[in-house]
């Protein structure tokens, strides 16, 4: 992996991302799911909480979205209710079971990808043609 700045020198961002097996556009894309694609001061998780996600997941974007995910629905369970006054209504529950959804989504998404590009993907059986050369049954022991 190339660690060097387009200007010279290495890039602190990307060694770090090399030392933990992830690269910065992997964190961009776990933002992109998530719905945070601006880096700004608004942002949910930094890099690290990120790069942790994409580590438990092990380095698949798609769980490790779906991680980051279902833990906005916990904060979301804990901390807002479902509120109704006058002119104002929030409704936390709903909130976090919509993203408990589009987490198992993107769960589905993760395990029809190991489905294709899994070990048993390429896998394909070998099936001798013309008949056996031996029949059933005729196996002998020895005494």
């Amino acid at each position: 992996m190339d660690t060097q700045q387009p200007f010279g020198g290495p890039d602190p961002a990307r060694a770090a991302a090399a030392d933990h097996g992830d690269t910065p556009d992997d964190v961009a894309d776990v933002r992109l799911l998530i719905g945070e694609p601006r880096r700004d001061r608004s942002e949910l998780f930094d890099p690290e909480q990120i790069r942790r996600f994409l580590r438990l997941s092990g380095g698949s974007v798609k769980r490790a979205a779906a991680r980051a995910l279902l833990s906005i629905a916990a904060s979301e369970v804990l901390l807002s209710k479902k509120i109704t006054t006058q002119d104002l209504s929030t409704d936390g529950p709903s909130v976090a079971a919509e993203l408990r959804a589009q987490a198992r989504d993107l769960i589905a998404d993760a395990d029809a990808d190991d489905a294709r590009t899994g070990p048993d993907a390429a896998y394909a059986a070998y099936i001798p043609a013309g008949p056996p050369t031996r029949q059933e049954g005729t196996e002998r022991w020895a005494p």
